[in-house]
């Protein structure tokens, strides 16, 4: 299978402000694991959208697939409470 590339909407630098460093890492870590799955066990559909999520803590990555160019764009970043809003 070949590897994913990743791209990030300009907004996803604003949503990472207010989040801790050492969650930060975190999520920057499960965010490269989509590039090589970016169906990994634990995703889910976003229902009326084409978009997907995972979780990683309390902390949500919403982000489209394209598969036929190979690209994977992170959407958005927050905490699970408002991130769908």
């Amino acid at each position: 299978m070949a590897s994913y590339r990743l791209s990030f909407k300009s907004s996803v630098a604003r949503d990472l402000r207010s989040i801790p460093n050492q969650d930060v890492a975190k999520i920057l870590a499960r965010i490269e694991v989509l590039a090589d799955n970016p169906r990994p066990p634990g995703c889910e559909k976003l229902s009326g959208l084409p978009r997907y999520r995972v979780r990683q803590g309390v902390y949500r990555i919403v982000y489209e697939i394209q598969d036929d160019v190979l690209l994977v764009l992170v959407v958005k970043i927050g905490h699970r409470k408002d991130v769908y809003r």
